[in-house]
């Protein structure tokens, strides 16, 4: 990343601005900036420290609270008026392969209320460009289109995009043949390719992994948290998957075909069953992408409300028939919609239209989906197990996956290295300290990927002062992002100032990162010009403008 930095404004002026009370509003009220607590992510909390120190330097009284992710998420996501700031990551998932899923449904007003754009973000030209792109079938046009996007992003700066990390995991050579871990672009070796292909060595079969974060809900209707993605993508299956080069592939679907721009046929792959032993039909295809837009699953619905029709032909041929022409349709939705059972699923939705809450708030006793694992137990705070299902068409060679709930990153190594778990799944940790355990032990694989998720931090539009995108971007530019990547990271990450990762670089717009402004004289003159006030050692609001919101 290049950083231009500004000229420093004379020390005068400074000062006179700051002894100038007429221009002065209200004292910006303290801050409160989110993150989760050290042990669990280590990464996010110094990332937060060095960002809360730069702020400081501005102006602003910022007071970081630590809370545990089930806590965090609950607030950020259901309570959207009631925070200010708080650190935040998008996964590496591999439908995300197409930029479609974040420059949209992050950023796109009508997924603001209830959907991804949690934060609230309103730019009508913004709007105008992601559905464009959507509809857009010639992919250099396309491309241009996702880049103007990023531009977009960078100028408003609706968050504050911290790095891509380098994901770093290990497994144990001597359980697994390291010839049978599959590194999915921009994913990483964690990936559900892996989990069906590890081959065992010798008597151990099982996977066993860990993860800092508590599995928040298995359920194929919400999209609860990166770790929980884990789970369902095992247990569910889908008519597409992304396969390891980043593009899509059939898997319940065993063809599909493009009969025009809005119409596309699929072939649903004979002999599948549900994990109760019930067949998977095309009734249950089409009711699992009307669920999406039941009302009852607001999270998948951006997913399916391109679909004019779904028609249901001879044998196992299912017809979809689009409002409008989707370049991303198969890996946005046919690779992201889960496959559930009207069965088991008709009467919970029919059941949930009579009450508050709706499908995202259930949880099945017993997960049911028709995936290569099925559900074995979950005990909460502690693991959860699934159970090869050897009769699925792409069966895992191991017998059973086991994911262990450890939130100290120094505990999970320890675990690694004693053979208590064989696959390290998440280390927020120091790569370094990982690689250095590797070739004491001998017994270690280390593997290293830039990833498409990204580490950023999100501004609540909701509550001013962040409504206002000057602001914005002077919290931003305050702080480097190479900093953030050396002190936080190590190194294993990329500097960040797009949505879009350099893992994806058809798409990625460079430009964006090359030419961020950064730097406190930056962040200052970017708040002087817009009428923001130092008085003492505290920021104000510009003009008369009143603080609203009680400390």
């Amino acid at each position: 990343m290049r950083f231009i930095r500004k000229a420093v404004l004379p020390a005068a002026f400074l000062a006179m601005l700051a002894a100038s009370p007429a221009h002065a509003g209200d004292p910006i009220r303290t801050i409160d900036l989110f993150t989760r607590p050290q042990a669990a992510q280590p990464q996010e909390f110094q990332s937060v420290q060095l960002i809360a120190q730069e702020w400081r330097k501005l102006g602003l009284d910022v007071n970081v609270r630590v809370m545990p992710w089930e806590q965090m998420s609950d607030v950020v996501w259901y309570q959207r008026d009631k925070w200010d700031v708080t650190a935040w990551q998008m996964v590496g998932r591999p439908e995300r392969s197409d930029p479609d899923e974040i420059v949209f449904n992050l950023f796109h007003s009508s997924t603001a209320e209830k959907g991804y754009n949690f934060i609230g973000y309103t730019n009508p030209e913004y709007d105008a460009i992601v559905e464009a792109q959507r509809v857009e079938i010639d992919e250099a046009d396309r491309k241009e289109l996702i880049h103007k996007a990023q531009e977009i992003l960078a100028r408003d700066q609706p968050n504050m995009m911290l790095v891509h990390p380098k994901q770093t995991f290990a497994f144990d050579k001597t359980v697994w043949d390291p010839a049978s871990v599959v590194n999915q672009s921009g994913i990483g070796i964690r990936n559900t390719w892996t989990f069906l292909s590890l081959a065992p060595l010798g008597d151990q079969k099982d996977i066993i992994l860990n993860s800092a974060d508590n599995v928040q809900a298995i359920n194929p209707l919400y999209i609860s948290g990166g770790v929980d993605s884990w789970v369902f993508e095992l247990v569910y299956d889908r008519l597409a998957r992304v396969g390891p080069d980043g593009l899509p592939k059939p898997w319940a679907a065993e063809t599909y075909e493009w009969k025009d721009d809005r119409t596309l046929e699929v072939k649903l792959r004979e002999g599948m069953k549900w994990h109760d032993g019930q067949p998977v039909t095309p009734e249950d295809v089409k009711f699992s992408f009307e669920a999406a837009v039941s009302g009852e699953a607001p999270m998948y619905a951006p997913f399916a409300t391109n679909i004019e029709s779904i028609e249901i032909g001879d044998g196992s041929t299912i017809t979809f028939t689009l409002k409008q022409p989707a370049a991303s349709f198969v890996t946005s939705s046919l690779a992201k919609i889960n496959l559930v059972p009207k069965h088991v699923w008709e009467p919970i939705i029919e059941d949930l239209k009579t009450k508050e809450e709706n499908a995202e708030s259930y949880q099945e006793q017993t997960p049911i989906g028709s995936g290569p694992y099925k559900f074995e137990r979950w005990l909460t705070n502690e693991e959860i197990v699934l159970s090869a299902n050897k009769e699925h068409f792409n069966a895992p060679k191991a017998d059973r996956w086991i994911l262990r709930i450890v939130p100290n990153v120094e505990a999970a190594l320890g675990m690694l290295r004693s053979g208590e778990i064989n696959f390290l799944a998440e280390f927020g940790g120091d790569p370094q300290v990982l690689i250095q355990a590797a070739e004491q032990d001998g017994d270690l694989e280390v593997v290293s990927t830039v990833e498409m998720g990204f580490r950023y931090v999100a501004f609540n539009h909701r509550r001013p002062p962040f409504d206002d995108p000057a602001f914005r971007r002077a919290l931003s530019a305050a702080v480097d992002r190479q900093l953030i990547v050396k002190a936080a990271f190590r190194g294993f990450a990329e500097p960040s100032n797009s949505v879009v990762s350099p893992a994806l670089g058809f798409w990625h717009d460079a430009s964006v990162v090359e030419n961020f402004e950064s730097g406190l004289d930056a962040a200052k003159s970017i708040l002087e010009e817009a009428g923001y006030t130092l008085e003492g050692d505290r920021l104000h609001y510009p003009g008369d403008q009143k603080e609203t919101l009680a400390n």
